[in-house]
C-alpha cells in the first residue's frame, strides 16, 4: 500500500459524509431563505471536513495509547496501532490539519465575527477532548451527545449563520437530521466494538447500556431524522422537503440489519448508514433549492 493511500485511509473517508452533509444542509437552507455565498459555503465545508479529519487522527493517537485498537478488533485496521504510521507522524499530521483549518477559519471569523471564532475554537478543542486527556468524551460515554451537537446542530446551524447572518428554527430542526445519523454511525461503530472497548475501559453507550439499548437508540435516531424532515415541511410548507422519505425503505432495512447483525457484519451497516445520511441530506437539500424558486 502506498503512503498516499495509507494516509487517505487514515482520514476514514467513509465517515467524512458526517461532517460534509451538515454544511450542505445549512447552505441549502440559507439559499432557500434568499441568501447565499459560494465562497463562504465552500470554506465552511472544507473547515468542517478538516475538523473531522483532525478528530480521526487524534482518535488514532489516543486509542493507540490506551490500547483500544489492540484487543480483538473487528473493524478496519488503524494505521498507528498497526505500526503503519508512527505516533509522531500522526501527531505532526494532526497539527498540520488543525493549522490549515484555523487559517481558513479566519476568513469566516472576518465575515461573521467572534461567534464564529468561538465555535471554531471549541470545535477544535473538542476534536482533541473526544479521545484525548483524562476526561475524554468517548471514554466517558459522551461521544453520542458530542456528535449530535457538533456534527448536527453546530455544523448545520453554524453554516447557516455564517452565510445568512442569523439563526432560525428551521436551521435547528434541520441540524437534528445529520446529528441523528452521526449518532447512528458512531452507535454502529461502538456496538461492533463493545467487547474490545470494555476491556480497555472505554465506556461507550453500548458498553454502559448494552447491545439492545444501542439497537433501540439507532431506530429512535432514524425516526428522529424523518420526523425532523416532516417538521421542516410543516414550517416551510413545501412538498419538495418531503423528498427524503423516498429513502424510508432503505432506512427501515438498516434498522432491521442493526437488530439482526453483530460483530464484523456491522461494518456493512456502518457504511450504509453513511450512504443513508448522504442520500437523505442531498434529497432534502434539493427539496429546499427547488422550493426556493
Amino acid at each position: 500500500m502506498t503512503k498516499t493511500k495509507l494516509w487517505f485511509l487514515a482520514t476514514r473517508p467513509k465517515t467524512l459524509v458526517a461532517s460534509g452533509i451538515p454544511v450542505v444542509l445549512g447552505s441549502a437552507l440559507a439559499y432557500h431563505a434568499g441568501v447565499f455565498s459560494f465562497t463562504l459555503a465552500l470554506t465552511a465545508f472544507i473547515c468542517s471536513i478538516l475538523i473531522q479529519i483532525a478528530t480521526n487522527f487524534i482518535n488514532e493517537i489516543y486509542d493507540f495509547r490506551k490500547g483500544a485498537d489492540s484487543f480483538n478488533r473487528v473493524g478496519p485496521v488503524r494505521a498507528v496501532s498497526a505500526g503503519l504510521i508512527s505516533e509522531k507522524q500522526m501527531i505532526r499530521a494532526s497539527w498540520m490539519v488543525v493549522g490549515v483549518c484555523f487559517v481558513l477559519g479566519l476568513y469566516l471569523v472576518w465575515v461573521r465575527g467572534v461567534i464564529v471564532m468561538s465555535i471554531g475554537i471549541i470545535s477544535l478543542a473538542l476534536a482533541w477532548a473526544y479521545t484525548g486527556g483524562r476526561f475524554s468524551l468517548a471514554y466517558k460515554g459522551l461521544g453520542d451527545i458530542f456528535v449530535f451537537i457538533f456534527f448536527g446542530l453546530v455544523a448545520t446551524g453554524g453554516t447557516y449563520y455564517v452565510i445568512h447572518g442569523d439563526i432560525s428554527t428551521s436551521a435547528v430542526i434541520l441540524g437534528c437530521i445529520p446529528g441523528a445519523f452521526a449518532m447512528n454511525i458512531l452507535g454502529v461503530n461502538n456496538l461492533r466494538d463493545r467487547d474490545s472497548d470494555s476491556i480497555v475501559g472505554k465506556r461507550t453507550f453500548a458498553v454502559r447500556f448494552g447491545a439492545t439499548s444501542s439497537r433501540v437508540l439507532y431506530i429512535v435516531m432514524t425516526m428522529v431524522a424523518y420526523l425532523a424532515s416532516f417538521l421542516l415541511f410543516l414550517i416551510e410548507n413545501s412538498m419538495w422537503i418531503l423528498l427524503p422519505f423516498l429513502t424510508s425503505p432503505f432506512g427501515f432495512n438498516l434498522c432491521q440489519k442493526v437488530v439482526i447483525n453483530d460483530g464484523e457484519s456491522l461494518n456493512t451497516v456502518l457504511v450504509q448508514t453513511g450512504i443513508l445520511l448522504a442520500a437523505f441530506g442531498l434529497l432534502i437539500s434539493l427539496g429546499l433549492l427547488i422550493a426556493s424558486n
